[in-house]
């Protein structure tokens, strides 16, 4: 589609086209948030929405083929932030630890009802969409969170634990599972990989040397943006390291965001501010938009009890560890708030059904149906654990 204005032909199917239409995108989504009535949603659902309406299955105003180098560097980018919001030391204590094993009876449920599903033929590779189960995605929720204070006392140690662990796990997963060579070799080269990255934490302390870092702090607020530029440089590495050894890219932007943590740690106050600019300001909304072109609606209209069912399941599966193992540390209230923010996980279901996809390990119909319950989990999920939350005591005592 050539549009004409000036006597200038604009190609809206080219790259430059495409990228200005996403543009568009991304720009209204923030404002028509805002106008929105009723409970503040992740802008991430209005990003899919608006790519699904200007996409090939749409108006067709856009051509995804020719933005899909720029869309990798977004998903890149959205890994990199959710391992850079990792704290590792929450992970080695008890809210850790019982995240970790109640992912893994998650996982164990999730096997087990997708197995049935893959047995009645509902499912041709059990194994994406039984990953695709046990996600969470913290990152995507962390402003609701904060702004109806859910991250407070014990209840937030808990999910925020949760919400690590079920966005690094499911990450390894996809590397060992969803990619290109058998089981052992992506074992060994998972191993590996994590070498190289632990390897990269050591060189921290070569950037705490006097000068180095006088030079790394004066250059972050010139020309020269010496912190923007190694991130750039440490994520496009761990991506390479990733590729060399045939794993897939998001467990390097991961890890890559992890590594950078513990380089950055305290010293570098304004780093993460930059990363939030670059990421959701420009690359990670051109992912969202992105995928919404790629999304196959007609699957997604023709079997719309399939979305409810893997929205009930992804509930399902988180529900049962909650209750089993959070008994003696948080109230009845308490998990059910817990298995409906770890039951949202939009951005990483986007990820894995695009990974899914372009491998051909999934049904277009299935990876449609994940994407549209991580949707609903996103609408309903996080406004019910709001409403759940406990009601402020109002006491007549005099305020001192």
């Amino acid at each position: 589609m050539r549009v004409i204005k000036g006597g200038l032909a604009v190609d809206v199917h080219s790259t430059l086209g495409t990228l200005l239409v996403i543009a568009v995108v991304a720009v209204l989504a923030p404002v028509c948030l805002a106008l929105l009535p009723g409970p503040r949603i992740p802008q991430v659902v209005l990003l899919l929405l608006g790519g699904m309406l200007v996409g090939p299955q749409g108006l067709r105003l856009g051509s995804p083929e020719s933005v899909q180098i720029l869309a990798d560097v977004g998903l890149g980018f959205l890994f990199l932030l959710a391992g850079y919001e990792v704290d590792q030391r929450l992970l080695r204590a008890d809210a850790g630890r019982r995240a970790a094993l109640s992912w893994l009876v998650t996982a164990v449920l999730a096997g087990g009802v997708v197995a049935l599903l893959y047995g009645v033929g509902l499912v041709r590779a059990f194994v994406p969409v039984a990953i695709a189960l046990t996600t969470t995605a913290l990152g995507t929720l962390l402003p609701i969170l904060r702004e109806n204070h859910l991250l407070r006392g014990p209840l937030g140690s808990h999910l925020l634990a949760s919400g690590a662990v079920g966005e690094l796990l499911p990450i390894i997963a996809v590397a060992v599972f969803l990619g290109t060579t058998n089981r052992w070799v992506a074992l060994i080269s998972l191993a590996a990989v994590t070498a190289v990255a632990f390897g990269l934490t050591f060189l921290s302390r070569w950037f705490r040397i006097g000068r180095i870092r006088t030079f790394i702090e004066e250059g972050e607020h010139e020309t020269t943006q010496v912190t923007i530029r190694g991130t750039v440089l440490l994520l496009t590495l761990l991506l390479a390291v990733t590729e060399q050894f045939h794993l897939d890219a998001v467990l390097g932007a991961f890890l890559a965001g992890m590594v950078l943590r513990r380089w950055a740690g305290r010293g570098l106050p304004s780093l993460e501010g930059k990363l939030d600019a670059l990421g959701y300001g420009f690359f990670i909304p051109i992912f969202f938009v992105y995928s919404g072109m790629t999304m196959d609606l007609r699957s997604m209209a023709s079997a719309p009890l399939r979305v409810l069912l893997f929205t009930t399941l992804m509930l399902l599966v988180h529900v049962v560890p909650a209750q089993l193992l959070y008994r003696k540390v948080l109230d009845p209230r308490e998990r059910w708030q817990l298995a409906l923010i770890t039951s949202t996980a939009l951005p990483l279901l986007v990820a894995i059904s695009e990974i899914s996809r372009r491998n051909g390990t999934m049904l277009p119909a299935n990876a449609a149906a994940l994407v549209g319950a991580g949707v609903l989990t996103v609408l309903v999920f996080p406004a019910v654990a709001v409403v759940l939350r406990r009601p402020p005591i109002v006491s007549d005592a005099p305020v001192p």
